[in-house]
């Protein structure tokens, strides 16, 4: 594992998590729900900026590495399931909308899993698609964290739009990328029969 300012970030990151969970189970007498909310909201956007920062570095330093191409989304996915799991307990988002963010993530990763096996990861590369998803995601995420009115907006309400798109966005990018990995599939099993 090469030792570099990027997986260093990417490590901070996933250290990072046990603290963002922990917040919201200290007592109400030690820290209060505003200052909670406040707090992760706070942890889970430097999560997101060094999730930019360590791309932007490894490149910019030309520090890039097997081992920091497969840590860097690991780190994100489990940053993101974390918060999704918080807001679930704290009532802020539906248990089904987080199982089809979650689930998604996961029956991704393995399918690119497999086409890498196959040679075949090319076919199934992050689209479009994908990143207006997971923008959508990160401000519905952060906007539910915070979970109080900026300016006389209500952030629940417009963190709760935006994870419903979030997660209609998901699902279209899931069978967007089986759809891509189809061809490669459906030759497999005729190889295997």
């Amino acid at each position: 594992m090469p030792f570099n300012i990027p997986n260093l970030l990417t490590w901070f990151r996933i250290l990072m998590i046990p603290v963002f969970i922990a917040v919201f189970y200290v007592s109400g007498d030690t820290l209060s729900a505003h200052n909670k909310h406040l707090i992760g909201t706070l942890l889970f956007v430097a999560a997101a900026i060094t999730d930019w920062l360590d791309g932007y570095l490894a490149r910019y330093l030309n520090q890039t590495s097997a081992f920091g191409a497969f840590l860097d989304p690991v780190a994100d996915k489990l940053m993101v399931t974390a918060a999704l799991i918080v807001l679930v307990k704290l009532g802020l988002v539906d248990d089904i909308i987080a199982f089809i963010i979650i689930g998604r993530e996961i029956a991704i990763s393995a399918l690119r899993e497999w086409m890498a096996q196959l040679g075949s990861s090319k076919s199934i590369a992050v689209s479009m698609l994908g990143k207006v998803k997971t923008t959508f995601q990160m401000l519905a995420i952060v906007l539910l964290l915070y979970h109080e009115p900026v300016l006389t907006i209500s952030t629940e309400m417009l963190g709760t739009l935006l994870i419903y798109i979030a997660a209609i966005l998901t699902l279209w990018s899931m069978v967007y990328y089986l759809m891509l990995a189809l061809p490669q599939i459906t030759k497999k099993t005729q190889e295997g029969n």
